[in-house]
């Protein structure tokens, strides 16, 4: 069975289910089915046209699912006609529900993947960008931790470190500008702040805070997406970067350090500097060698690498950048940002434009096609 031919029918198959009728979502969890389905019998059976299989499975999942939807709501419509007497609980649970989707049965990764999904309202291809992974191994990854809970009863819940981390992704997705979540993710991240003794709650909740601030300033008109060393830091929201330093410094006071609470300086750093030129760019290479010692993220040592380009100069920065593996995400964006710098202009509009062609979002690809149209209007005047 040829996975790449099963990534390359997705995108036909939920726009067919689509034409049908059906709701993007419902086709993309449809087709997330009919692909494991297709895993489990096309080895031994394979069929003779691929895409016809995949549409007829997707659809037959598609029904199942809104006629269960259907009896739900039905469902719903009689406790509503008729319901039931006592008080009315004035509370919030999305905390919690939060915590019981992110079940102890589930390994973290199946457990923060299954709840952005459910509850997060992320899409599989947003979680699986946000993993480095193939959509369709995220589809199985969500489909099996589905089945593993299906008939668990949902009433154990997870640990903080995974809720923390479903957090933290959904505020990345939010923040991206895709969908707007990241308010949500730092109203919950409040509540869990409030109730936990964890200095990473704290820090976690510091680093959103300190973001969000500026988020005003990173799209002009249009969506444009605005670098952080063009942005007016005038529109930064002051009242929110204090909240979040004094927030991180009073989690920093535990001395039990963590990843979100290193991300947090960093972004506290950025926040003080009054200009891209007088940030503090050692410090921050600083804080990104304690970010590695947390986790080795391959993301955190990209970031790093523009880090030391900015406080030892561009080749320092490309130095650092040959270690990384050239697949990474963003790994061709940094490279042509740090030569255009060392004063490669030619390399760096080719490079510029490779990044566009593989920009996962519009914001991003439009920026990198005006990087590259910009550098190359030096190169040639």
């Amino acid at each position: 069975m040829n996975a790449s031919l099963l990534r390359q029918l997705v995108p036909a198959v939920i726009g067919v289910l689509v034409r049908r009728g059906a709701g993007f979502a419902a086709a993309e969890d449809a087709v997330q089915e009919a692909l494991i389905r297709a895993l489990e019998t096309w080895p031994d059976d394979p069929p003779s046209d691929a895409k016809a299989w995949l549409v007829a499975a997707a659809w037959r999942k598609f029904l199942d699912a809104a006629r269960a939807e259907t009896s739900r709501r039905g469902r719903e419509l009689a406790v509503e006609v008729e319901p039931s007497t006592g008080p009315v609980p004035d509370t919030d649970d999305s905390l919690w529900l939060y915590f019981l989707c992110a079940h102890p049965s589930l390994s973290p990764g199946s457990a923060v993947a299954l709840t952005l999904r459910a509850v997060g309202g992320l899409t599989t291809r947003q979680i699986a960008t946000a993993y480095l992974v193939p959509e369709a191994t995220m589809a199985q990854r969500i489909s099996r931790a589905k089945r593993r809970i299906t008939g668990l009863p949902l009433d154990q819940p997870s640990d903080l470190t995974t809720v923390l981390r479903v957090l933290y992704l959904v505020f990345n997705e939010g923040y991206s500008g895709d969908i707007d979540l990241a308010a949500e993710a730092i109203r919950l991240t409040r509540q869990l702040a409030a109730s936990t003794d964890e200095p990473e709650a704290s820090g976690l909740l510091a680093l959103m805070l300190l973001h969000h601030a500026r988020r005003a300033s990173r799209t002009g008109p249009g969506g444009r997406l605005v670098p952080l060393a063009e942005q007016d830091r005038s529109r930064w929201n002051t009242s929110l970067i204090a909240e979040g330093v004094a927030i991180l410094q009073t989690a920093l006071a535990r001395d039990r350090l963590g990843e979100y609470q290193a991300q947090a300086a960093i972004a506290a750093l950025h926040a003080d500097a009054p200009s891209t030129s007088e940030t503090d760019w050692v410090q921050i290479v600083e804080w990104y060698d304690e970010l590695l010692l947390l986790t080795d993220s391959p993301v955190v040592r990209l970031n790093r690498a523009v880090a030391v380009g900015e406080a030892d100069g561009p080749r320092a920065g490309l130095a650092a950048l040959a270690e990384l593996d050239p697949e990474l995400p963003r790994h061709t964006a940094v490279r042509a940002y740090l030569l255009e710098r060392a004063g490669d202009l030619e390399q760096a509009t080719a490079l510029y434009a490779e990044a566009s062609r593989a920009a996962t979002n519009v914001p991003e690809r439009d920026h990198l096609t005006r990087e590259a149209a910009r550098v190359r209007q030096l190169l040639h005047s």
